[in-house]
């Protein structure tokens, strides 16, 4: 280690470049890591939310919750200790301020419903409580909101913490309101009858198939996630840049340090000439791509932690730094590989030949 420090002390432009790029390239990876992050929590953030173990579709659905089509009779046929209905819908608040929303409907006593922060429950029709990240700067307590086609004005009266459903702002109302703004004045032959998109569950559930409008399925919270629409194709996209940046790591490193071997090959020479070992020499080498590993990783988290402070509210973003020491871990250990590579250069070297003999 003590020969790798002072080489690259003696020539600092040099390694100053290598490290500038290892920088760069780290800095990519946690920045792209950080935008996977946030994009991934405002699409599921609010099924999270729901604190649930199962959630149960139609089987026809394909596993997609806008597309499952049950009725509040269908609630009977799951058996669960704490069991809640819901139903989707997605559509535009209308007026000065129009932004794309998603509107749960639930009951006031559901177990997956959030924690007020300000105001209270819902508890008649035509009354919502929305998302902070939906009231902050827009809406507040008392406010009259219309959404989609329907001309009926819903009344906030509460808020619960920032949450995201498929990267949209998040309401909840009851269940006769969510009927009412998805259906219209359609009539239903009894409440039973009345449609609901799922039966969301606390605990693991049963299935009496007895009785049920139409076959169900049950999947677990973490299994319906991937199956959002659009959530495992965005993450395996992203995540794919960041593994290829890895690559791109070894090759750096490796045809930097290669250069700089093929460069110092008299020096070589002369240090085998004086009875210094090929493992020795190796070991500076790995130590000096260790260093240019940590230093350009250090650097990198500290940028990208920095930028994160200056991105807009908009713009997805979530920091997770068991991720990021994985991904450290991972980059120096490529790093380390890359340097590798020049071993056999050393190893390759006649004193002789290279001394000019």
């Amino acid at each position: 280690m003590f020969l790798a420090i002072k080489e690259m002390k003696y020539a600092k432009l040099r390694y100053g470049l290598i490290i500038g790029i290892m920088f760069l390239i780290a800095y990519v990876v946690f920045m792209l890591s950080g935008l996977a992050s946030g994009l991934a929590e405002e699409f599921k953030k609010a099924i999270d939310d729901w604190g649930a173990q199962e959630i149960v579709l139609s089987e026809d659905a394909n596993q997609v919750f806008a597309a499952s089509q049950l009725t509040r009779g269908d609630l009977d046929q799951v058996n669960a200790k704490e069991k809640a209905p819901i139903g989707l819908f997605s559509g535009a608040i209308k007026g000065k301020n129009k932004e794309n929303v998603t509107v749960f409907g639930t009951t006031n006593d559901a177990f997956l419903l959030p924690k007020i922060t300000d105001g209270r429950m819902f508890d008649k029709k035509n009354e919502i409580i929305i998302s902070q990240n939906l009231a902050q700067d827009q809406y507040k307590l008392g406010d009259q909101i219309k959404i989609g086609s329907d001309d009926q004005a819903f009344t906030i009266v509460g808020i619960f913490p920032a949450t995201y459903y498929t990267v949209s702002p998040v309401i909840y109302t009851d269940l006769e309101t969510w009927t009412q703004l998805k259906y219209g004045a359609q009539p239903f032959a009894s409440d039973d009858k009345k449609p609901i998109n799922a039966i969301v569950t606390k605990q693991s559930a049963a299935i009496d198939k007895d009785g049920a409008s139409k076959d169900l399925q049950k999947l677990t919270i973490p299994d319906f996630i991937e199956s959002l629409p659009g959530y495992s194709a965005q993450n395996m996209t992203l995540n794919a840049m960041v593994y290829f940046l890895f690559l791109v790591v070894a090759a750096v490193v490796g045809i930097f340090m290669y250069v700089i071997t093929l460069q110092k090959t008299a020096i070589f020479g002369v240090m085998k000439a004086q009875g210094i070992r090929n493992s020795f020499i190796a070991k500076s080498l790995i130590a000096q791509s260790f260093v240019i590993g940590v230093i350009g990783v250090a650097l990198a988290v500290l940028a990208a932690y920095l930028t994160s402070l200056f991105l807009p509210s908009a713009m997805p973003f979530a920091i997770f730094w068991t991720q990021w020491l994985l991904y450290s871990g991972v980059l120096l250990v490529v790093a380390v590989v890359g340097g590798v590579f020049s071993i056999r250069t050393i190893t390759k070297v006649d004193p002789i030949t290279a001394i000019g003999g």
